[in-house]
């Protein structure tokens, strides 16, 4: 067993965090101030590789592996929770194509999906269906060579902006069978956007609902056969739970730095922070626990990358722990300034906000808990 990273993961690792350190970290506040998407700066990191990092080489992917992503996201996130999280996402939705679409389908999305000239939206979730998720409501008709589609999905990263859309959605019978995967491009008749709707964090990426009112699309853009999409859609989330495990990680390790960094400068009662031990131990508790929590996203990573049969469990119990201990290390290192981490001077409260969502996406974490222990009961 060894913990060590290979030498192509640590250059991995110094390539994105060098490139986050550069183009992410100084604009992170602006972006968030402004609302502003950063889709110039996403594409350059896609020029490194990281629009398909798991994507298949004949279409422009990187073909890496599942803990190398996680290494990436990590680092990206370091330089700016939101925009990893949403190349997280592009990432899910690019990999849905390549691994399940047809010969034509990849070749059509994938080459402009892994250089971000098209960036990708993933549509699961519906305004009445969250976390039971296989009982959406939105419905594709097959009315000759297209689906006719109509419904709605809710809290879509990217929509308005994003070229192409990978839709859940109910071909056949209630449940979870009935579910197929369809690639809807933007600019097609039938579809339009919510507005955008007003968050907590992740103001730097458009969320909004995304609508189908008598939208066709041609039977090819279909992903896999008719009934499979709920496998597809579950088959992408271990991946997109990794993912934003691993945005948690460096946004919880870049609220630690800023925390240690001011227990060092910031004095009281006549002593440096870092001299009382009660701070001490926060501290250490803090970086304990984010070794735990890299540990877990990590071996999670590595069960998909040698395809363990445990690879849904180890992954729900991954994001779960991951981002409830990360979003703790933020809010703890928010404490330690005291009211200084309450303002927008330093980056706690933006980290706090950012890391909050990923306790309830990509599957809440009382679901990850639902999924950890029927697992267990299956073994």
């Amino acid at each position: 067993m060894d913990f060590s990273l290979t030498e192509d993961q640590r250059a991995i690792q110094d390539m994105a965090r060098s490139f986050a350190e550069a183009e992410f970290m100084p604009n992170s506040a602006r972006w968030d101030e402004e609302k502003h998407f950063p889709v110039e700066e996403m594409r350059q990191a896609a020029q490194l590789g990281f629009g398909g990092i798991y994507v298949q080489e004949e279409h422009g992917g990187s073909a890496l592996g599942r803990l190398d992503a996680a290494i990436i996201f990590e680092e990206l996130a370091r330089g700016d929770v939101s925009a990893a999280a949403f190349i997280s996402i592009h990432n899910m939705a690019t990999w849905m194509i390549d691994r399940y679409g047809s010969n034509q389908l990849r070749a059509k999305y994938v080459p402009r999906l892994t250089t971000m000239e098209l960036i990708a939206s993933y549509c699961l979730t519906e305004p009445g269906s969250g976390s039971d998720a296989g009982s959406l409501r939105t419905t594709a008709r097959l009315d000759g060579d297209h689906y006719v589609l109509n419904g709605s999905k809710a809290f879509i990263s990217g929509a308005g902006v994003s070229d192409v859309y990978v839709c859940m959605v109910r071909t056949g019978e209630d449940g979870p069978r009935g579910v197929s995967t369809i690639v809807v491009e933007k600019g097609t008749p039938g579809l339009s956007f919510g507005a955008n709707e007003k968050k907590m964090g992740w103001a730097n990426q458009p969320t909004a609902i995304v609508q189908f009112d008598d939208c066709r699309v041609p039977v090819e853009n279909r992903v896999g056969a008719e009934g499979e999409g709920f496998r597809i859609a579950m088959s992408g989330l271990d991946g997109g739970r990794l993912n934003i495990a691993a945005c948690s990680l460096g946004g919880s390790r870049l609220a630690i730095e800023t925390a240690k960094a001011y227990m060092e400068t910031r004095k009281q009662f006549g002593k440096p922070l870092k001299d009382f031990q009660a701070l001490q131990f926060k501290l250490a508790d803090m970086q304990t626990n984010l070794e735990a929590a890299r540990l877990m996203v990590h071996k999670g990573a590595h069960a998909m990358d040698t395809r363990d049969p445990r690879v849904t469990q180890l992954c729900a119990m991954a994001k779960r722990f991951a981002t409830d201990a990360c979003f703790q290390i933020a809010d703890d290192a928010l404490q330690l300034h005291g009211g200084y981490g309450y303002l927008k001077d330093y980056p706690l409260e933006r980290i706090v906000r950012d890391l909050r969502v990923h306790r309830i996406l990509e599957g809440t974490n009382e679901i990850m808990r639902v999924i950890t222990a029927r697992e267990m009961f299956r073994q």
